[in-house]
């Protein structure tokens, strides 16, 4: 059985790295595998196929971080009862969790398969796109209850200490999709339809294993198959961190869809270019977001466990590592920006240039961003979900529109690192925002303990 970290005791720097790592290269192996997706159809269908799998993204994130948010809610849950020593809610949640992502992807599945078309065409998606686009979204909505009872059985096992076992399950499954890309596109001759397909067998995989994984434990958080149930009592717990967690990446993706069809505006080439940059600014934003897990874990933990002095030195230790690991990869990012963006698209060197444009506007003030994020997990992982979700949605999603709607419809300032600009600004003042919540509820904690 894979050693779980201990949250409430021991080094704590040690046991953070130790925790992040695991997470860290689950990203990167899922940002490397959805790069192989780009690559292979990029380099085989060229960079009208990459486009027509890049619009589709903000819009698919749109649909489906409502429910991706309420895995949160499970990690969160189950990490403070484990802190708290508390077996039954443990085991409760964890029985509530799986059914509730199996009801989740089939309703997804349904509304995903229908709306993909008319929303794509609201968003102005190029017409030489859209029907390609729209396949992809259909398959991969077709896969989303494996996507779903995934990340709620990581959820689990990050909550309780195990990053290890994600990892690996997704490495299998992740090399399943680069196998199958493969042989779909070359073998079988298809276009998007291949990579789509592809993408959900990986997901079936990943989901099976994780399912094996925590059937076979012995431990307080293993699921008895037959004893799924939905809790009342864990169920709103799970959506009352869950749901404005996920209203928030919904939300964020609102703002994002308005400045994919911003970008549409641009043509062809534009939103292939951005797809690419985007694709390669993941992997700064997968390590931001393995110490936000990081941070709303070990500190759900710790407030479980009363253990409130550890709550700074988290989110202290948890802002310095991502600070130094994310200036770094994203320096190396920037230094080769054009051979890795040709790696992408090897036949259209205007999506190339466009691609270029936005990694040099954001790729080092990223930083900002895991401000923002690893502050909001401390705020979530003390239980102030609402509060995060709020901050969020009026700083990041306000500033955004308010900018395409006013500054970016100037024609002095019309144009894409003008758009880009918006990330930066609505990064910093939700910081800020994201800091004062975090010193009220910290005091609000701490005060009625």
């Amino acid at each position: 059985m894979a050693r779980n970290v201990n949250m409430t005791s021991g080094n704590l720097f040690k046991n953070m790295i130790i925790y992040t790592i695991p997470i860290i290269l689950t990203g990167v192996l899922q940002m490397l595998f959805n790069a192989a997706d780009l690559v292979v159809i990029g380099h085989f269908r060229g960079s009208a196929s990459i486009g027509a799998v890049g619009a589709t993204g903000s819009l698919i994130n749109l649909i489906v971080n409502l429910f991706i948010g309420l895995s949160t809610g499970v990690s969160v849950v189950v990490a403070n009862a484990m802190g708290a020593e508390d077996r039954e809610t443990v085991h409760k949640t964890v029985h509530t969790a799986i059914p509730v992502a199996l009801i989740s992807g089939i309703f997804l599945s349904i509304v995903g398969f229908f709306l993909s078309k008319p929303l794509l065409s609201l968003m102005d998606t190029p017409a030489e796109l859209i029907d390609k686009s729209a396949l992809y979204m259909k398959i991969y909505f077709l896969g989303s209850v494996f996507s779903l009872v995934y990340n709620f059985g990581a959820a689990v096992l990050r909550a309780v200490g195990d990053t290890r076992g994600p990892l690996i399950y997704l490495t299998l499954g992740g090399a399943a999709n680069v196998v199958l890309n493969i042989i779909f596109i070359t073998l079988f001759n298809m276009d998007v339809e291949g990579v789509a397909i592809a993408t959900v067998v990986s997901q079936a995989i990943s989901a099976i294993l994780v399912v094996i994984r925590l059937v076979k434990s012995t431990d307080v958080y293993a699921l008895e198959l037959a004893k799924m149930k939905i809790y009342k009592k864990e169920l709103l717990k799970i959506v009352k961190i869950g749901l404005p967690a996920g209203i928030q990446g919904s939300t964020f993706s609102i703002s994002n869809v308005l400045i994919q069809s911003s970008i549409n505006s641009f043509g062809a080439s534009a939103v292939a270019g951005n797809a690419a940059a985007s694709n390669i600014e993941g992997f700064m934003f997968i390590i931001i977001n393995s110490f936000c897990q990081t941070v709303m874990n070990f500190t759900s933990q710790n407030v479980g466990a009363k253990q409130y002095n550890r709550i700074n030195k988290i989110l202290v230790t948890s802002i310095i590592s991502m600070t130094v690991t994310s200036t770094l990869i994203g320096a190396i990012a920037l230094i080769f920006s054009k051979q890795l963006l040709g790696i992408y698209i090897p036949d259209d060197i205007n999506a190339v240039n466009i691609g270029m444009v936005r990694m040099s506007v954001i790729i080092f003030p990223y930083a900002i961003c895991g401000f923002m994020d690893n502050i909001a997990g401390a705020v979530r992982g003390m239980g102030a979900s609402l509060a995060a979700m709020l901050v969020s949605v009026f700083g990041v999603c306000g500033i955004r529109i308010l900018w395409i709607y006013t500054v970016f419809r100037s024609p002095l300032y019309h144009s894409l690192s003008s758009l880009y600009v918006s990330y930066i600004i609505s990064w910093t003042v939700t910081a800020i925002g994201h800091f004062i919540c975090y010193i009220i509820v910290r005091r609000k904690l701490i005060k009625g303990s």
